[in-house]
């Protein structure tokens, strides 16, 4: 027996190990189908991301295999509903996927992943971060897990800190602040291990023996960069490396900017801590204003390029001027019993509008309906409940939660 024309054995055998569950061959098939896709296609590639939403990855995977033209696929996409993408999208897809369809390499780095104990989440985990659903049609296909469950469920109250690898001692200075503060508010930090901002974020939350979470370009089971391999060993035996590229999968610029995507959609906030005029952190920062996410920078003295960027973010983007944890942490609440006022206790609905609204950036009806799983009618009405007894009030842009 064979799967994709692999020894049925040995396939089930690894998928069984980076899953960490008895699987039956249906849910073998599909889940090494979509650990294949995670290596095919591109992070961040819309239309993979609804073909196999629409057809699973096991179909999808099959359909490659078998050289379907691109006919093939948009009759398939139209017949589940998926009807934004044309012909010439297919043709351009199916030039992208074929030439790196390799399923002996797929094999490969499943196992890897189970030499290096790596989980591997699809969306229908339990444990998989839903926050990264908000990316719609761009969420990841799959991620690939190295270090602790927990760690992964902290993404729930879990803060990006961000900024320029070439960082200034001040720069530093306020992340170490930062990352430590918000650790002991109860949140966790989410980063990208690179140099500078991003290194210090991860290690000041490991000192005040926080969780904290790194997001790679590549594979985790090839640390990059190398001067942080310490450090994201230190992570893993604490926290969680996360990544949506396989093992043996080496990081790209175009990865690095969408591995940035995930960044901004796994917090409750971004912030934005020290950032040239052209920093890459500032592609996470668009990431989150695009998602709705609560952005924040801290500024620096007016002549130092290296802060340039955080200006340009305050005037230019609305973010709001953060300088410390207590500011930071008015972006994002994390719904401490003691900070929801007394009528919210009574009423569940309440508790959970309240902890979606943010007391600096108003959220549409909309949005605060998809962050809470209530239907819009429901959370409109529970907003105008909380109008009425003073705890949130409309703006312009939206809805903000009133400070006690």
């Amino acid at each position: 027996m064979t799967i994709f024309g692999l020894a049925q054995g040995e396939v089930t055998s690894l998928m069984t190990a980076v899953v960490g569950r008895e699987l039956d061959q249906a849910a073998v098939t599909e889940l090494f189908a979509r650990a294949t896709w995670s290596g095919i296609t591109e992070p961040g590639d819309r239309v993979a991301g609804s073909v196999i939403a629409a057809l699973d990855a096991a179909e999808a995977l099959r359909a490659l295999v078998e050289n379907r033209p691109p006919e093939w696929w948009l009759a398939a996409a139209r017949e589940r509903g998926v009807d934004e993408y044309s012909l010439e999208d297919f043709e351009n897809a199916v030039k992208r996927w074929a030439p790196r369809l390799d399923l002996s390499l797929s094999l490969v780095a499943v196992r890897q992943a189970a030499r290096y104990a790596v989980k591997f989440l699809v969306p229908s985990d339990e444990l998989w971060p839903e926050s990264l659903n908000d990316l719609g049609d761009h969420a990841p296909l799959a991620l690939w897990q190295r270090g602790s469950d927990d760690a992964v469920r902290a993404l729930d109250r879990s803060f990006a800190l961000v900024g320029a690898r070439a960082a200034t001692g001040y720069g530093e200075h306020i992340t170490m602040e930062a990352s430590a503060g918000l650790v002991d508010r109860g949140y966790a930090i989410v980063s990208g291990a690179a140099y500078g901002i991003d290194g210090m974020a991860h290690r000041a939350a490991l000192a005040s023996r926080g969780t904290t979470i790194a997001f790679l370009a590549g594979g985790v089971d090839r640390f990059y960069p190398s001067g942080h391999d310490a450090l994201l060993t230190r992570i893993v035996e604490s926290g969680v490396v996360l990544s949506e590229l396989p093992c043996g999968s080496a990081p790209t610029k175009w990865r690095f900017l969408q591995r940035n995507r995930l960044i901004a959609a796994a917090g409750l906030a971004t912030v934005v801590l020290e950032a040239g005029w052209r920093s890459g952190s500032l592609n996470t920062a668009g990431h989150a204003a695009h998602l709705a996410r609560p952005l924040g920078a801290v500024p620096g003295p007016v002549t130092s390029a290296a802060s340039a960027g955080c200006h340009r973010l305050i005037r230019e983007y609305n973010a709001v001027c953060v300088t410390n944890p207590d500011e930071m942490a008015e972006l994002a609440p994390l719904g401490d019993p003691a900070l929801v006022p007394e009528m919210s206790r009574e009423r569940p609905a309440a508790t959970r509008v309240l902890d979606a609204l943010s007391q600096t950036s108003p959220r549409r009806a909309e949005d605060i309906a998809n962050r809470t799983g209530m239907s819009l009618v429901e959370a409109q009405s529970t907003l105008g409940l909380l109008e009425l007894d003073g705890a949130v009030a409309e703006r312009e842009r939206g809805w903000v939660k009133k400070k006690l």
